[in-house]
């Protein structure tokens, strides 16, 4: 069946078809727009902008996705969209939008998970992935660590205190000086410089726990700056962005370690924005490989939000008969979906 899968829980405006059955996971079309030059202006992503240009871009981008895959609305058998979490009025239009088509047009509609949907990603690069693994979420707004069971269950064992992952990567980056997103700009960079020129915290918490904080490290970095700027000092951007780097990808190794033990899953699923991240990737690649776990990351053109991630979530929910009526709103929070 195909699925329509509209995203808009941030500054990406997405539609996408995804065609889904027992034996396919396939993406018919998957269009974004994005709103990255707009905020550049600002350092970071200004909620009523975000929201104003979503409204601007949903119905042409829906109508461009289905163009692309070839087919018509006759043929979709429901739709999905992200309800939360996110920022509130961006995630508005997203849902009211899908309200609207898909009642006016007898559709089944879908109320996704965010979250869910990053991990659904992994679904469609590795088609034959399947229940129960260990998901590690790693996004502007998240890092936490889901023991998922099958396609709809997700319990929670771990994740950051504070600050996401992507949020810290991104804040630095900016302090820097670096082009938003911020966190992008860091992983190029850290490739340049020495990972042990700077000493830092590690965010990884102490004790028998999967949890982190990222507070500490963007305080101590951030200190470290205003430290050298004081004493008329020149910084290396470079050595700042791979110690940096190093560490919190350190951290969230050593946590993913701990982890996988704790769950005893033997297969991990990287998603999330930060999932593009080359350095994460390629030190978790390292440490399943010593601990004999299965790796599946989804591409990185699917790391980031986007409608074909909120079309797998959604098929999975459409076969537990979980539909959304004209009831449905949009929360900022995770609710649990």
């Amino acid at each position: 069946m195909y699925i329509l899968g509209m995203e808009s829980s941030c500054d990406e405006t997405s539609a996408a078809v995804v065609e889904m059955s027992d034996g396919v996971r396939a993406i018919r079309s998957n269009i974004v727009a994005s709103q990255i030059e707009t905020h550049r202006l600002y350092g970071g992503v200004v909620p009523e902008i975000a929201s104003r240009a979503h409204v601007e871009a949903i119905s042409r981008i829906t109508y461009e996705a289905l163009e692309t895959a070839g087919i018509t609305l006759s043929d979709v058998g429901a739709i999905a969209v992200t309800a939360f979490p996110g920022l509130i009025g961006a995630l508005l239009v997203g849902v009211n939008f899908a309200k609207s088509l898909a009642f006016s047009h007898r559709i089944p509609l879908v109320a996704v998970n965010h979250i869910h949907g990053h991990v659904a990603a992994a679904y469609l690069t590795h088609p034959t992935l399947e229940p129960p693994f260990l998901a590690l979420v790693v996004s502007g707004g998240h890092t936490s660590f889901y023991r998922v069971t099958d396609y709809t269950d997700f319990c929670e064992i771990g994740g950051t205190r504070d600050d996401a992952a992507g949020e810290a990567f991104d804040k630095i980056g900016r302090v820097i000086g670096l082009p938003y997103p911020g966190g992008a700009a860091l992983d190029k960079l850290a490739y340049e410089g020495d990972p042990k020129a700077i000493t830092l915290p590690s965010p990884a918490l102490g004790g028998d726990t999967p949890d982190l904080s990222f507070s500490g490290i963007k305080t101590a970095t951030l200190n470290y700056l205003n430290g050298m700027a004081q004493k008329g000092c020149e910084i290396s951007r470079a050595d700042v962005a791979a110690s940096y780097t190093h560490r919190i990808v350190q951290a969230i190794v050593k946590k993913t370690e701990l982890a996988l033990k704790k769950s005893g899953m033997r297969t991990l699923v990287l998603a999330g924005g930060v999932a593009a991240n080359s350095h994460l990737r390629t030190a978790l690649e390292a440490l399943c490989k010593r601990l004999g776990v299965t790796l599946c990351m989804p591409d990185r053109a699917l790391c980031g939000d986007n409608g074909a991630m909120i079309a797998a979530a959604g098929y999975f929910r459409y076969q537990r008969g979980e539909f959304a009526d004209t009831s449905l709103n949009a929360s900022a929070n995770d609710d649990g979906l």
